[in-house]
């Protein structure tokens, strides 16, 4: 029985009770269940009895005993008990149980979706990093988190899109370009330009694909430069990316936007809104309405957008293509941008609470990590990748909230001890794996199964645990937390080590005869590899079978 089954046989004791003239109150949704503190206390526990007591003009202690009483008589409930006020816990027979263990190894990779966030359609827009070099570590955590925010929310039926907004607008492109041009003719970095000794490559690669370029002066040549080194620049974010495990469904140019005419468009719809007002020659939007700080100025009076008026472009473009909620991840360094974009989504009509929502993160740092030979004044991320490996990467960053700062040791994260937690979690996936392969060997099957042969009290408890990984990642989602399913995966693999050095699976020894026990502890330890690999994968994580 898991949490969700034994949720609705609570909700169906109280629809039963309501029918038979026992209560008179209205039943929520959902009846929650959850652990308690200790297990002494039962499999599981609710407080419905405290919600709805009073309610029913009843004590909540009359409430739980009437409750109790329907309870007992659901199969595969084996004790209910009342505690305190009014807490009803309940505790599980083996057979019940142990049948979780059946249903997560069907259930396979749709084990611990859910339908919490069916019906919300989501763009998510992370790194968004400028393509004028090479990802650093600054956008690291948020590959890694933004990733695993999407892959949360798809998780719980949320239709999700993920987006990078291609800064490739604006006079740093230019320098940009005028920086590659420079390096192909052996001239000095021009002023604010990049001097790393990737602009170096771009420009080998440049000539090699136009070498026609060299010959022509600066005018003629730099808008030739812009592209083809841009083109090069954006391959190599999408090559590291791609080693990182990120990808995207969307790279939305912002060149796109003056060039097709939305940035005119945005402003002529914001004025029809209303929010529109003109001064001392430029165009500026009243975001002071909705809580800005201060009005921004969206045309310049010479004619020129400002970035904020590509910012409200942006904007109505996700809006106009049918995304009800909009999802940004900023950095530390862009707080002041929560209001102004806020402010946007009040001016475009829709609800700033409800129809966008700002994420901002912190900082990370890695003790002993160098700066980029390539860039020089940087730390690149496929340099860390090449360190630290992505999957260390991509869990340690993940097992923090966003707001939190992180110092990373490498030294732990390269160390194959359980004080690594992304070597802690692995490896249990691994030993389970192991475990199945060994029991193949030895003939045990899962081809039957008596769920009432996990008695031991390890298994329960592997099971309880098991058994929360749908609200787990439901959590997740809806507060924008993969580090929850970092820490459960700690939790279970815990639980699994535990289990594994109390039972076995296969006949020991000599003895060759399989008995009932074994099948059934190849199916929770089957279910077990099916969550590990099931959480790890949301992280974008891998699940390894050997180690």
């Amino acid at each position: 029985m898991t949490p969700e089954e034994l949720s609705a046989a609570i909700s169906a004791c109280l629809t039963q009770a309501v029918a038979a003239g026992e209560i008179s109150v209205d039943i929520p949704d959902v009846v929650r269940v959850e652990r308690p503190k200790s297990r002494e206390h039962g499999d599981w526990a609710t407080n419905i009895a405290l919600q709805l007591g009073k309610k029913a003009g009843m004590a909540p202690r009359d409430f739980a005993q009437l409750l109790a009483a329907r309870l007992a008589e659901v199969p595969g409930v084996g004790a209910v008990d009342i505690a305190g006020p009014g807490f009803l816990n309940i505790t599980l027979d083996a057979a019940a149980a142990g049948e979780l263990a059946r249903t997560i190894v069907e259930a396979g990779k749709a084990y611990g979706t859910n339908d919490a966030l069916a019906g919300h359609v989501v763009n998510m827009e992370f790194v968004s990093a400028n393509p004028t070099g090479p990802l650093h570590i600054g956008h690291t955590r948020w590959a890694a988190l933004g990733d695993a925010i999407a892959r949360v929310l798809r998780a719980s039926g949320a239709e999700v899109t993920s987006e990078y907004y291609i800064n490739d607008a604006g006079n740093q492109m230019n320098v940009f370009a005028r920086s590659v041009y420079n390096r192909m003719h052996g001239l000095p970095v021009p002023e604010g330009g990049y001097p790393g000794e990737y602009i170096k490559e771009l420009a080998d690669s440049v000539e090699a694909e136009a070498p026609q370029l060299k010959g022509l002066d600066e005018d003629a040549a730099l808008p030739q430069i812009r592209e083809l080194a841009y083109k090069a620049q954006m391959a190599d974010i999408k090559a590291t990316l791609a080693d990182f495990g990120v990808g995207f469904d969307v790279f939305f140019s912002e060149t796109s936007l003056h060039e097709g005419g939305a940035v005119a468009d945005a402003v002529a719809r914001l004025r029809e809104q209303g929010h529109i007002f003109d001064k001392e020659g430029a165009v500026w939007l009243r975001t002071t309405d909705f809580g800005d700080d201060k009005d921004r100025v969206l045309i310049r009076a010479n004619g020129e957008p400002t970035y904020f008026a590509a910012d409200a472009a942006y904007y109505l473009s996700k809006k106009d293509r049918g995304f009800t909620e909009k999802i940004y991840l900023l950095g530390a360094d862009h707080h002041g941008y929560v209001n102004r974009l806020k402010a946007i989504a009040a001016c475009a009509g829709d609800d700033k609470e409800k129809n966008i929502e700002v994420l901002i993160g912190q900082l990370i740092s890695v003790n002993g990590a160098k700066l980029s030979k390539r860039a020089g004044n940087i730390i690149e991320l496929r340099d860390l990748i090449d360190w630290l490996g992505a999957d260390a990467l991509r869990y340690s960053l993940g097992r923090f909230p966003a707001d939190s700062p992180i110092a990373l040791d490498p030294e732990q994260l390269k160390k194959n001890t359980n004080d690594n937690p992304v070597f802690y979690v692995q490896y249990a996936h691994a030993r389970s794996a192991a475990a199945a392969r060994n029991a193949a060997e030895k003939n045990v099957t899962r081809e039957s199964f008596d769920a009432g042969e996990l008695t031991d009290p390890t298994e329960n408890e592997l099971l309880a645990v098991l058994g929360q990984f749908p609200s787990v990642v439901a959590g997740a989602a809806e507060f924008r937390e993969p580090h929850r399913i970092a820490r459960y995966l700690e939790q279970v693999a815990g639980a699994y080590h535990s289990w594994y050095a109390a039972t076995r699976v296969t006949p020991i020894g000599e003895d060759t005869n399989v008995l009932p026990v074994h099948s059934a502890r190849l199916w929770l330890n089957d279910a077990t590899t099916t969550v590990l690999a099931n959480g790890l994968e949301l992280l974008g994580v891998s699940a390894p079978e050997r180690m």
